[in-house]
């Protein structure tokens, strides 16, 4: 049509209902409880049940990730003591996920999206963190960090 701009036939896009808003964050949720409540059913502390980290089974070093499945059961089992003790790394990554899953289910909610835009001094900021829980941990020092 003369006049008219292809623009303005195209009706605009109504306001999405926040049960659909929230189907990502919520789907992400769920797989992750659905992995939680998986460790916690299946003990990683008995043997067989996972496979054992390479890098402690070839090279005797435990790296940043050793301990994180024990640590999620003792979670999921409310024995934050014996989590923190199997990797207090992992520990403060659940939290760190529990905060960023929350500002992003209220971003979903109110329509708006959640930017992250982490700059690269916090990049090699987490980079050297967990170098220096790997190092720290097999230093004969570190022993209260094994596993």
């Amino acid at each position: 049509m003369p006049g008219v701009n292809a623009e303005s036939r195209v009706a605009p896009p109504g306001p999405e209902s926040v049960p659909r808003r929230l189907a990502v964050p919520a789907g992400v949720l769920t797989a992750v409880a659905a992995a939680f409540a998986y460790v916690g059913a299946v003990d990683p502390n008995e043997p067989g049940h996972y496979p054992a980290c390479p890098l402690l089974r070839y090279a005797g070093l435990y790296c940043p990730g050793c301990g994180g499945l024990r640590s999620a059961h003792a979670v999921v089992h409310g024995d934050l003591a014996a989590a923190l003790h199997d990797n207090a790394l992992a520990v403060a990554g659940y939290l760190l996920f529990a905060a960023v899953w929350t500002a992003w289910a209220i971003q979903a909610a109110r329509g708006r999206r959640l930017r992250l835009d982490p700059r690269p001094a916090h990049l090699w900021s987490a980079l050297a963190l967990f170098a220096a829980f790997t190092v720290v941990r097999n230093l004969p020092l570190g022993a209260p960090l094994h596993p």
